[in-house]
């Protein structure tokens, strides 16, 4: 009994501590004040500032065209590197295996600084192009590790009995391996796109003058302390992101 008491505080407490900050946030979005710790009513004149500023529609759109593209060509790579290393044997795989690791626990600010290095040794001028073979680079390991991970839970013998009856390699990722993956797939365009939209540090070194997205917005606009407007941004991010996952978990558990 007592076990069951501290388990279900220990639960409460990590909620608590994710999802407060959230609230806080949310709440403060309808306060009518610039102050970020009086309360002097409700209002909505934040979101309707918000949504007059052309400059913060424009990041925002931009951002999400380059998550949405990272994603896909994260998701394309990370599917090929994974049905490679589930099916195959060949020199080098453990390399690759660790490749994927050392990109996964890099820290942030070492592969922003490698990548800004090679653009400018090779000459490519930073913009949405840099911004989105950072974001690939930053996000195929994720998809990669993920697929993975389905991939372990399907038996070898589907293969062989596809092989068995004459099968070539190409039908049997087509028609068995792909169909068994896709709710890994999708999990991970969605960790893709998550953390390209997110992504704060590798952006501000690869990002140049000409491709302003969301994230670096909310990072100048903080600067000079929390205005009102930041709240009802990021409580216009969460609630969107809140939809784009329920909607995602719906039609996965449709496909189901």
């Amino acid at each position: 009994m007592v076990g069951r008491f501290f388990k279900y505080l220990y639960v409460s407490a990590v909620y608590l501590l994710l999802y407060v900050p959230l609230l806080v946030t949310i709440v403060f979005s309808f306060n009518d004040s610039a102050s970020a710790d009086t309360w002097n009513g409700f209002t909505m004149q934040w979101y309707k500032q918000l949504f007059a500023d052309k400059s913060l529609i424009n990041s925002a759109f931009r951002s999400l065209f380059l998550a949405a593209a990272a994603a896909t060509c994260s998701t394309v790579i990370g599917t090929v590197i994974a049905v490679a290393l589930h099916r195959y044997r060949f020199i080098g795989q453990k390399v690759v295996y660790g490749s994927l690791s050392v990109i996964m626990l890099s820290p942030e600010i070492i592969q922003g600084i490698s990548l800004v290095v090679i653009f400018v040794i090779l000459g490519i001028p930073l913009g949405f192009s840099t911004l989105l073979l950072s974001h690939t680079v930053f996000c195929f390991p994720f998809v990669t590790i993920t697929i993975l991970a389905r991939l372990k839970g399907v038996s070898r013998d589907l293969a062989e009995a596809a092989a068995d009856l004459g099968a070539s390699d190409v039908d049997t990722v087509r028609f068995i391996l792909i169909p068994l993956i896709v709710p890994a797939v999708f999990a991970g365009w969605l960790m893709s796109f998550t953390l390209s939209i997110d992504d704060v540090i590798i952006s501000f070194f690869v990002g140049g003058k000409n491709y302003e997205i969301l994230p670096l917005k909310i990072y100048s606009m903080v600067r000079t302390g929390i205005q009102p407007d930041v709240n009802a941004l990021c409580a216009a991010m969460f609630f969107a992101t809140f939809f784009v996952v329920m909607f995602s978990y719906r039609l996965v558990r449709t496909k189901k």
